[in-house]
Parts: C-alpha cells; structure tokens; sequence
C-alpha cells in the first residue's frame, strides 16, 4: 500500500481528523484470529450447546471495514443453529460511504421485520455496527436491539495507523465500482451525514444495546468501543478480528439476545 504524499496530504484537509487518533495498539494480536476459529469449532457453544435458544427472531449481521458478508458466515450459521432468523446485511465488501450503506442494511431490515412480523436484532462488527447503530437511531420502530462487536463510537476513536492508512487508501479510491458513492470526508469526522450524527450518542437510544469490546484488540483502543454506561460493557479476551470468531462472545451475543426476547 502506498503512502499518501506530504504534499498530497497537504492538500486532503481531511486527512488530519482529529475524531480519529493514532495509536500503537498491539497489531501483532489479529494473527490470532486462525486460533479464535479453531477454538469456536471445538466449543459446544458453536453447536449449541449450554446457551439460550431462539424461537425465529430476525437478526441482521453486518461485517466490519473492508469485510465481506461471507466474514460473517459462521456467526449466521450460528445464529440458525440456535433458533433465530439471520439476515446477511447485504453490503458485499464494505468500503462504501457509511451513509449509504445504512440505506442498504435498513432495506434487509425493512424486509426481516415484513418478513417476521418482529422487531429486528441487529449484530455488527466494528464498521458493521457504526452502521447498524446509524440504521437504529434512523428506524427505531424496527429494531428490537444492537448488539456492537468491536466497535469505535466514541467521540475519538484511537486506531492503529494501519487502519487510518487503509481509510485513506478506500478514499483514493473513491468512484471505483466498489466505492462509486465515497466522498473525501468519509470515515471522518468532517463527513457531514447523519450516519456521524447517529453513531455520537446524540439522544437516548429508543432500543437495547450491548457492546462487546476486544481486550487485546490489535487495531483499536478497547476505550474507544465502549458505552458511556460501563453496566452495557462486556470485554472478550480477544483481537479485534477474533471477536467474529471468539465463543466467549458468541455465548455473550446468545445470553444478550435471549435477555432480550424474554424483555429481561
């Protein structure tokens, strides 16, 4: 990957964003997410076993930045196994402007929620559930819960400068077929949508939520993941890419949604 100019940096006056923050975090950590796989496998917890069930809730995943649904496939195959209803978020590769992907997952939302006759759980992982929390505040009516796995919201999120340089990368690569709608402010605090007003805290959410942070996340401060409320902090010993794959989360997500249905 090549790095942006001084001089073309110069010249992006979003580059130097101050919502989002280097920081050193121990990047060497997301090689383990091979592990975190292998151990989901092995766990009961993957086939069901010793965690609540569900009775055909609808649930949308949505994956992280440059994730595919398919990063998501063992979470959706879960989910089924354990009696919900999963919905891939539709976004294909998710590089996208923020904004119009929420457009995309509220359209499977529209459709699990017709489809259900439910309010829809939502479940994304970092970008994913930026995403989803845009998609709640906008049709709450719909959405029953979220469920946040990784996940920068705060003010100022403190990410690895390999992330801040992956941003960049998508932007310079703005009107490709993958990116047709990216603006230079995307991924930014200088984005002008409401997805950056909807994913701040601006009012008190009309829905449930959760988030689950990565004590050894290797591409983002676990601070920068969590709820101002610390009671709807849960920490998984895990990488931020382990998260999708950690059975401690997943028996966190089955404890969080059964909470959930039973209005507990």
């Amino acid at each position: 990957m090549t790095a942006m100019a001084p001089a073309d940096r110069l010249l992006d006056r979003y580059v130097d964003d101050h919502s989002v923050q280097p920081a050193l975090t121990p990047i060497r950590n997301e090689l383990n997410f091979a592990w975190e796989w292998a151990a989901l496998r092995c766990s009961p917890v993957y086939y069901g076993c010793g965690v609540p069930h569900g009775q055909g809730e609808p649930v949308v995943v949505a994956p992280g930045f440059m994730g595919t649904d398919l990063s998501m496939m063992e979470m959706h195959w879960w989910l089924a196994r354990i009696g919900y209803r999963p919905y891939y978020s539709g976004l294909g590769l998710n590089v996208n402007c923020p904004d119009v992907s929420t457009e995309t997952v509220l359209n499977v939302v529209q459709r699990a929620a017709d489809e259900t006759g439910r309010r829809v759980h939502l479940i994304g992982h970092s970008l994913g559930a930026l995403i989803a929390r845009d998609a709640a505040f906008r049709r709450p009516e719909l959405v029953e819960q979220l469920i946040s796995l990784a996940a920068p919201f705060n003010d100022v999120a403190h990410v690895h400068p390999v992330l801040i340089e992956a941003m960049d990368a998508v932007r310079r690569q703005a009107g490709s077929h993958l990116t047709w709608h990216i603006a230079p402010a995307c991924y930014s605090g200088h984005c002008t949508c409401s997805f950056i007003e909807n994913i701040m805290r601006p009012r008190k959410p009309a829905f449930r939520r959760h988030a689950l942070y990565s004590e050894h996340d290797g591409l983002v401060m676990p601070e920068s993941c969590m709820e101002e409320e610390a009671e709807l902090n849960i920490g998984i010993p895990t990488s931020h890419y382990g998260m999708i794959y950690n059975w401690r989360a997943y028996q966190e997500v089955a404890r969080l949604l059964a909470q959930a249905t039973s209005g507990g």
